[in-house]
């Protein structure tokens, strides 16, 4: 009944019977398949129906059986990157070929998904993203990204599962066999990519179903020309994720084109529902037969549309309508030689942008850099947030693989503010300026101590800091210490570099860790230690708490007691210090190390 509605709303709005409805299906039909094998050539191939498999993948969710026929088809078997590829019986649409069955089939068998199911699914809703988002803390090392995007996505289960009954079929089929339809795997075109460092990604992104390809060139062959037109059923398509310098993007096939709304694939891309990503022209440059899988050898073209819905069924989306994205500009300069620029631009998505940011940052630092020895990079650009300003850069970083960390610095800002609790914000922009150097340019704190011989209230006195480079050079360093008047002592002084500073601040202050608004947030990220900075802070032991996320020391007993209530210890943590000066002296280098001293203030002096 609900199928005959449907496909009378068809009729009346098109004036034509242009969709078979899934009641009309029989076997022994014969449907006509299009796809493009080579180039962007769209070929026909034929598809046997064999029956309709009902509620296979999830209730009230059909596919249709068939057998293909045609090409290189009875070679290679299904094809990755045929998803979505039309079927047509007497000219009607029937859906897109999406499903095989298991590895190593000796015969192109594939399912079909309904195209009601798929226009359905992706009808035009609300365009806000509401994606399933793990909040990933400031301060996370970058395993935090990939476990943030397990978590909340998962991989997608390449099996489907239910029980499966087979309806109108002329051959033996059971259920064991239908339940072994699975997703046709999509190829994941990627170029500018090393290997080993985008390793973790690509394993997150195979578990789910992805094939990885080399992506190529964005120079196509001469007769790619042809393609320059609108979209059409049976043409190559890409959902890309990073398009410019940098390629990434899975590639299928185009099942129908209704004015400037774009139906593929008959199975999602990640099933993350509204989305914004670029929608791409996409080349075969040739077809790679195996035994296990046959693979599409793809390229990501130019942007042609926005891909507004990912959804069990199918991708679908607008052409002619660019999509939202974050730009990223980096330029590399090593030793004050010539500079490299990249200019790409990545999916705007809570956790997929920050993931694809660091790899693609770790990867310009390993492609154009080398990998193990000596290195030093110094950091400086800003991320532009609507409405909230921006997080500035500026930090340095050295060691045997610092672009790890530098990458790192980068990207996990990005994840915390995306994946953050509060409000849904907007990264417009990333731009990065990187100078390199071959050299370990870095000091370690050796030595503090006090140019005087006592300490007086209301003094100021000369602290001295001495550093050591990898070479052993020595840097001597002077720290006006102001002693407030009112100081009791002892108190304590601390020399440390920015990452052994930041987690003295976390233990003792606890401050940085419950940001309460974004703009706190990028608060806290400007006010984020950097690894070229000496941090010097005098401090004394003290009752306070932390109100709001902002430190408040020194408080009186009477508000201390009311806060530290059992309704209001939780929120408003206590602190154990008051810091009664700080500086921070900026390095050309990187800095490590941490060092102490104990002040002893001397007994005011009593008059008689």
């Amino acid at each position: 009944m609900l199928a005959l509605a449907w496909s009378t709303l068809v009729f009346q709005a098109t004036g034509t019977a242009r969709y078979m409805p899934i009641d009309e299906i029989k076997a022994g039909m014969v449907g006509v398949g299009r796809t493009v094998f080579l180039g962007t050539a769209i070929e026909e191939f034929k598809a046997h129906i064999i029956g309709v498999i009902r509620s296979n993948v999830g209730p009230r969710r059909d596919l249709i059986l068939a057998r293909l026929e045609g090409g290189p088809l009875a070679k290679t078997g299904v094809i990755a990157g045929m998803s979505g590829s039309p079927v047509y019986i007497d000219g009607r649409l029937v859906g897109a070929v999406s499903y095989s069955v298991g590895a190593f089939a000796t015969e192109p068998i594939a399912g079909i998904t309904p195209i009601a199911e798929m226009i359905d699914a992706t009808a035009p809703m609300s365009a806000a993203m509401t994606a399933r988002s793990v909040p990933i803390p400031l301060g996370a090392d970058p395993s935090a990204l990939l476990r943030a995007f397990e978590l909340a996505l998962g991989p997608a289960r390449p099996f489907a599962a239910g029980s499966a009954a087979t309806l109108g079929s002329s051959a033996a089929l059971d259920a064991g066999v239908a339940s072994a339809l699975r997703p046709i795997a999509l190829p994941l075109a990627i170029s500018g990519f090393e290997g080993g460092i985008s390793e973790p990604v690509m394993t997150a992104f195979r578990l789910a179903g992805f094939v990885a390809v080399p992506g190529g060139s964005r120079a196509w062959p001469q007769d790619a020309a042809a393609s320059s037109g609108p979209l059409r059923p049976g043409d190559p398509v890409g959902v890309a994720l990073i398009t410019g310098d940098f390629q990434f993007g899975a590639t299928g096939t185009v099942t129908e084109v209704d004015g400037n709304r774009v139906y593929a694939f008959g199975h999602p891309l990640y099933n993350v529902g509204p989305a914004s990503f670029a929608m791409t022209r996409a080349y075969v440059h040739a077809i790679l037969p195996s035994l296990s899988s046959s693979i599409k050898l793809s390229s990501l073209g130019e942007v042609v549309g926005t891909v507004q819905q990912d959804r069990a069924t199918a991708v679908a989306g607008v052409f002619g309508q660019l999509p939202q994205t974050i730009e990223m500009t980096v330029s590399l300069r090593r030793d004050g030689g010539p500079t490299r620029r990249f200019a790409f631009s990545i999916a705007d998505n809570p956790l997929l942008t920050p993931l694809l940011a660091y790899t693609a940052l770790a990867n310009i630092f390993t492609q154009h850099e080398h990998d193990f020895g000596p290195a030093t990079f110094a950091v400086r650009g800003r991320s532009t947030i609507t409405g909230h300003g921006s997080v500035d850069f500026d930090d340095v970083f050295a060691g045997d693989q610092p672009g790890i960390a530098a990458a790192s610095a980068v990207a996990m800002p990005m994840g915390a503010l995306m994946t953050n609790d509060k409000e849904p914000i907007r990264v417009e922009s990333l731009h990065l300026e990187i100078d390199s150097s071959e050299r370990l340019r870095v000091a370690t704190i050796e030595r503090v101590w006090l140019d005087a011989t006592d300490i007086q209230r209301g003094t100021t006195v000369p602290v001295k800091i001495l550093l050591s480079t990898w070479r052993g050079e020595r840097i001597l360093q002077t720290v006006a210490v102001d002693i407030p008047r009112n100081a009791e002592g002892p108190l304590t002084l601390l020399v440390a570099d920015g990452v052994r500073f930041a987690q003295w601040e976390q233990r003792e202050q606890r401050a940085v860790l419950n940001p309460d608004s974004v703009d706190q947030m990028v608060k806290l990220l400007n006010q984020s230690r950097r690894g070229n900075r000496l941090y010097v802070r005098l401090f004394a032991r003290d009752n306070g708490a932390v109100v709001g996320g902002e430190a408040m020391p020194a408080l009186p007993s009477s508000v201390l007691a009311v806060m530290q209530g059992d309704r209001g210890s939780a929120a408003n943590p206590p602190l154990q210090t008051s810091t009664l000066g700080a500086w921070e002296i900026p390095m050309g280098q990187a800095v490590v190390g941490l060092r102490t001293l104990t002040l002893t203030i001397d007994p005011p002096i009593r008059h008689p």
